[in-house]
């Protein structure tokens, strides 16, 4: 089996229903032709790095499919190409790590390293709040003591 992920922007200016139905078109043209879709993801309205087509804005749309052969891959491209909805697409063979990479993602384990520092300084934070007593702000200062001027000896 092949390891291939598409990403394609939609156009903004479409419904919320049209946008879904053009993502769900080429959904169901992977299924029919014998693909296995691994995860479909919808990464929402982002702005748009440079304007394309007069738009500033898309609906992104990641997907990734196992295929027998890559055949498809070229079905797919075209289709994409043709639509007027489609502002952009990418389509990328994954090798093996690019496929553990993505697996992990789904399943927590990219990026749990700075949320557990983060937790744990969190933790600390906390810990020295309640250890160190806090100032209270209205209390009056104390005044310095004066200082004690020698006596001068008597001759």
């Amino acid at each position: 089996m092949r390891n291939y992920e598409v990403n394609f922007i939609v156009d903004s200016v479409l419904s919320g229903d049209e946008i879904n139905a053009t993502a769900q078109t080429y959904f169901d043209m992977l299924t029919s032709n014998e693909a296995t879709i691994v995860d479909k993801g919808e990464m929402g309205l982002r702005q748009l790095a440079y304007p394309i087509k007069g738009r500033t804005t898309g609906v992104y749309f990641c997907t990734e499919f196992q295929v027998p052969s890559g055949a498809i891959i070229a079905q797919l491209e075209l289709a994409l190409r043709r639509d007027e909805r489609i502002m952009r697409f990418l389509s990328v063979k994954l090798d093996k790590f690019g496929v553990k990479y993505n697996d992990d993602k789904r399943n927590g384990l990219i990026g749990k390293k700075k949320d557990k520092v983060k937790s744990e300084i969190k933790k600390e934070v906390a810990a020295e709040k309640k250890a160190t007593p806090a100032k209270k702000a209205d209390a009056p200062a104390k005044a310095a003591p004066a200082p004690v001027a020698k006596a001068e000896e008597e001759e």
